[in-house]
């Protein structure tokens, strides 16, 4: 049997200097025994596939609600593509996969209900009560908000997964890097999971925009990145189920091989060897070439203005808006609609927002709008 030392000193052979080495992790809150054939990164992305939180992503929306269709995907689906991409760069870059893959399993979990709609409407009502982030959110998760083990609340993850956590910043996520060293970088690793993220949810909303029929092939026939793809793909009808899985798979491979290119030319060029000078550097080391972002920015603003606020769409985010804010405001009206442990937690003390807040964003899209149904006036 392999042991977590073998698996240690093998991580020391085949990492690069700058990468993060399980036994160098800074340890976590409240110490634990080492486990005998597991490294300290394993556990955590371990820790997070079996929490509550990440089992619900099943059921919360990524741009489609879950009931309106079985094939769009889901947040759970998100993070598994953006995880698997993370961990194919990783190792690409000699990096730690086990931390880049953890990292991105967890950064959603504290998504509430129904998307971006729902996050919209939590930020507002939360505004005079701390606000709310679900980048923050996740972290709270598996600080807090889990309780899988007698001896602490959360996950006790190491301080790696955490700051990596704190540190995720994409055009729908907000760095709350307070506690973990905010005057540094994040990680290669981290960094990882942030344009693994972007990767997934630009070219995985294009396939589920075209799949629903709210936009077409001949709609995107002028953006610059579909017409590389199709040439590059050599297809001559790009509006058939097959020709648009070539298409998105071309287009996935071509973001990730950009991201690893300019990712190595920027180490070799900033002189980063070790992973004190990736923290030391500013600015991002893993992104897209600046000659691209031009057109990634053109595939996103279409994204946007086709797909994102499409009539249909818009409607799915009122009626979640809707439904989130009749849940809050019953809740802080009348605490005892909420589970008895809830409630409890309520009278012990604890700020009461913050305790609606926590079991609303925790919600499935199917299981708030049973809540609304039950509680509604």
């Amino acid at each position: 049997m392999v042991t977590r030392e073998e698996l240690e000193r093998k991580e020391e052979e085949w990492l690069a200097p700058y990468a993060v080495k399980s036994k160098d992790s800074r340890g976590r809150v409240y110490p634990e025994p080492e486990h005998p054939y597991r490294t300290a990164f394993q556990r955590d992305r371990e820790r997070i596939v079996h929490t509550t939180a990440f089992r619900r992503l099943k059921y919360k929306t990524q741009v489609f609600v879950c009931d309106e269709g079985d094939h769009y995907r889901t947040r759970l689906s998100h993070t598994l593509e953006a995880a698997q991409i993370a961990r194919t760069m990783a190792r690409a870059l000699g990096l730690n996969e086990d931390l880049a893959e953890a990292i991105t399993l967890a950064h959603d979990l504290g998504h509430p209900p129904f998307g971006h709609a729902g996050e919209d409407t939590l930020k507002d009502l939360m505004a005079d009560y701390g606000g709310f982030e679900h980048n923050a959110q996740s972290l709270r998760v598996v600080d807090f908000l889990e309780q899988r083990y007698p001896q602490f609340r959360g996950l006790n993850l190491t301080w790696e997964v955490r700051e990596g956590m704190a540190k995720h910043v994409t055009l729908y996520d907000k760095s709350e890097a307070q506690d973990f060293e905010p005057q540094y970088s994040a990680t290669l690793e981290a960094q990882i999971s942030m344009a693994a993220d972007n990767i997934a949810y630009d070219n995985h909303d294009l396939d589920d925009g075209l799949r629903s029929g709210l936009f077409s092939e001949n709609d995107l026939a002028r953006i610059k990145k579909w017409k590389e793809a199709v040439e590059a793909s050599g297809i001559k009808n790009p509006s058939t189920d097959l020709a648009r899985r070539q298409i998105v798979r071309y287009l996935i491979n071509a973001d990730v091989t950009a991201v690893l290119r300019e990712t190595t030319s920027r180490i070799k060029e900033e002189n980063i060897t070790t992973l004190q000078r990736v923290r030391e550097h500013k600015g991002l080391l893993v992104d897209f070439p600046k000659d691209s972002w031009g057109e990634k920015k053109e595939l996103e603003e279409f994204l946007f203005t086709r797909f994102y606020t499409h009539p249909h769409v818009q409607k799915m985010r009122v009626e979640a808006d809707r439904i989130v804010r009749g849940l809050f405001l019953a809740y802080m009206a009348d605490p005892g609609l909420m589970p008895g442990d809830w409630e409890a937690t309520g009278k012990r003390g604890q700020d009461l927002a913050r305790i609606v807040c926590d079991y609303i964003a925790g919600m499935t899209d199917r299981f708030a709008e049973q809540e609304w149904e039950r509680i509604r006036p």
